[in-house]
């Protein structure tokens, strides 16, 4: 009875990681704070038994510095002894989130939580923990000399190892919008976003950041993001086609999940929505470092039983459109079950919140379609990448 279960899941609108964006007038500490209040008043769940607040952030700097799962859950007015922790292993940081904090219930250590992510990037950009450091050191750049690459220079790699196409990347982004934007219009997000309130009164409450009407034509016009004439001399094969339109938008946005035990979810009345089937984290080749999905999927099937076939739905983060298409080829499955939704390429992906939000997506998703399997898994700088598989109820 002890088995971890998901309560609820929602995230906030996803909107454009720049000044003037929707969303950029917000505090990620209320940014989050709404995300997470919103998810106690779905549930009625009673804030003073929630035993911890663990929430992903991956630029904990500036206004995301101060322990930023703890300050939106006093900035939403929720009780003082419900302590929190930020949890960092880049972006699939709230994705690690949610596994310390089923395997927390899983050992009788909690009850119940909420798990969280957040990422105000249009007010902490990408890159503010660094501040011009070195964040290496002189061991890791003689192994790996000349040095660690870029993540754009590592999508590039991946997608010359499995000879994508530029033709076959935008294709991909073009469809990640396109089902993104059928889903918004059906009203299939409707359930999963709450609305968030800007500082002027101003309520957002749909995605700003799909692009309807994008095609692979139109994205075959725009250049190379990472181009660099130097990083050729070093890996000859690439071929530059990495653009801003087959990349994540940058993005601000937050999720939340209300996990507990059964036997708690039994003793308070709650329905228990989905449960997990595994977990599993993996480091693969940093130099690449957006490969690690593949062996991640391997180590989470193996260890449920389970082959991809079992599967129903499957979110690949869409860091880069080369990595879902490597993970596709790799295990051959049905491009009708992967990322059905749109991924970040159109949602966008607001680093410290997108694995919650996958979580979030995809729960929703199995209960439109009736799945019963989903498998998430994420790439994560350094070459490493969570896997999980949850399961419908």
């Amino acid at each position: 009875m002890n088995g971890p279960v998901v309560i609820d899941a929602v995230r906030s609108p996803m909107g454009r990681g720049r000044p003037g964006g929707a969303l950029s007038g917000v505090h990620a500490v209320d940014l989050l704070a709404q995300t997470i209040a919103a998810l106690l008043e779905r549930t009625g769940v009673d804030p003073g038994r929630v035993d911890d607040v663990v929430t992903g952030c991956v630029s904990q700097a500036g206004e995301q510095s101060g322990g930023v799962g703890r300050m939106a859950w006093l900035a939403a007015g929720l009780p003082e002894h419900v302590p929190a922790v930020t949890v960092e292993r880049k972006c699939g940081s709230s994705q690690q989130a949610v596994h310390f904090a089923a395997q927390g219930i899983a050992a009788g250590a909690y009850d119940i939580v909420v798990v969280a992510g957040v990422e105000s990037m249009s007010r902490v950009p990408m890159g503010s923990a660094r501040l011009g450091a070195d964040p290496y050191g002189p061991s890791v750049t003689a192994r790996y000399a000349p040095g660690l690459v870029s993540q754009g220079v590592a999508a590039e790699l991946v997608a010359a190892r499995w000879k994508l196409s530029r033709e076959q990347l935008d294709d991909y982004a073009a469809r990640s919008h396109r089902r993104a934007g059928e889903i918004a219009d059906a009203g299939g997000f409707a359930r999963e976003i709450v609305a968030i309130t800007t500082p002027d009164g101003t309520v957002v409450n749909a995605d700003e950041t799909i692009r309807r009407g994008t095609t692979a034509e139109r994205l075959a016009g725009l250049r190379p993001a990472f181009a660099d004439d130097a990083v050729l001399d070093r890996f000859p094969e690439i071929r530059w086609s990495v653009t801003a339109g087959n990349s994540s938008q940058i993005t601000d946005g937050a999720s939340a999940l209300l996990l507990t035990s059964e036997r708690v979810a039994t003793e308070l009345g709650l329905t228990p929505r989905a449960r997990f089937r595994g977990f599993a984290v993996c480091g693969d080749d940093p130099v690449a470092m957006l490969t690690a999905p593949i062996p991640a999927t391997r180590r989470v099937l193996d260890r449920a039983g389970l082959t991809v076939d079992d599967i129903d739905h499957y979110e690949v983060n869409e860091a880069f459109a080369p990595v879902p298409l490597a993970w596709q080829a790799a295990f051959g499955t049905d491009p009708g079950k992967l990322n059905p939704c749109g991924g970040a390429i159109a949602l966008g992906h607001p680093l410290g919140a997108s694995g919650a939000r996958l979580a979030t997506t995809m729960l929703h998703a199995l209960e439109r379609s009736g799945g019963r399997l989903g498998l998430q898994t994420m790439c994560e700088a350094g070459g490493q990448a969570n896997a999980m598989l949850l399961e419908r109820f």
